[in-house]
This record gives structure tokens, C-alpha cells and sequence, in this order.
């Protein structure tokens, strides 16, 4: 059995990674899936968390932050933390749509 998911550095969990169609999955098999997924997602909220702690640390430090090049650099930071989170909400919504169509 192929591994399903396969870790994304950058959001700080395990990402799906199907080698094939969904359809192409014996039913079991879809069902391991999901449930590995739904510990993963389960996750999401707390790794959201974490980041928007780190945002809220570096806005603090931008609030007080001189130097004009410093403050750039915790801009840029704070945008690609927004990001992942961004990120993350995708892919927890996801799983809402795909639990819909398998249930459906």
C-alpha cells in the first residue's frame, strides 16, 4: 500500500498524495484514508494556533521596531506566516467537501 500523505514542510502537517483516483480505491482503503485524514485535519486548528502566535510576536516586535529595514523583514514574515495559514484553513475546508460527496 502506497503512503497516502506525505509531509509539507512549509504548513507543518502531512498533505494527501493519492496516486490514484478516488474511485480507484477499494472502499476499505478509502475508509483507512479518511480516517489517517481526520486525525491530520484534527490538527489544523493547533497548528493555526501556533502560527498566529508567532504573528503576534512579530507584530509586537514590529510595533516597536526603528529600523526601517527590521520592519520590512517582520512585514514579510508576518505575510508568509498569513499564508500557510491561509493555507491551512484550504485544506481543512477541503475535507468538508470531500466527506460530503463520499457520505452523499
Amino acid at each position: 500500500m502506497h503512503n497516502n500523505f506525505v509531509w509539507d514542510e512549509k504548513l507543518g502537517i502531512s498533505v494527501p498524495n493519492l496516486h490514484k483516483s478516488w474511485e480507484a480505491y477499494e472502499r476499505a482503503e478509502q475508509a483507512a484514508i479518511l480516517l489517517q485524514w481526520e486525525k491530520i485535519r484534527g490538527a489544523i486548528p493547533d497548528r493555526i494556533r501556533e502560527i498566529e502566535t508567532q504573528i503576534n510576536k512579530l507584530q509586537d516586535r514590529l510595533s516597536i521596531e526603528e529600523n526601517f529595514e527590521l520592519s520590512c523583514e517582520f512585514n514579510q514574515k508576518i505575510a508568509s506566516q498569513a499564508s500557510i495559514i491561509n493555507d491551512l484553513w484550504l485544506w481543512y475546508r477541503l475535507n468538508q467537501q470531500v466527506t460530503s460527496k463520499i457520505h452523499g
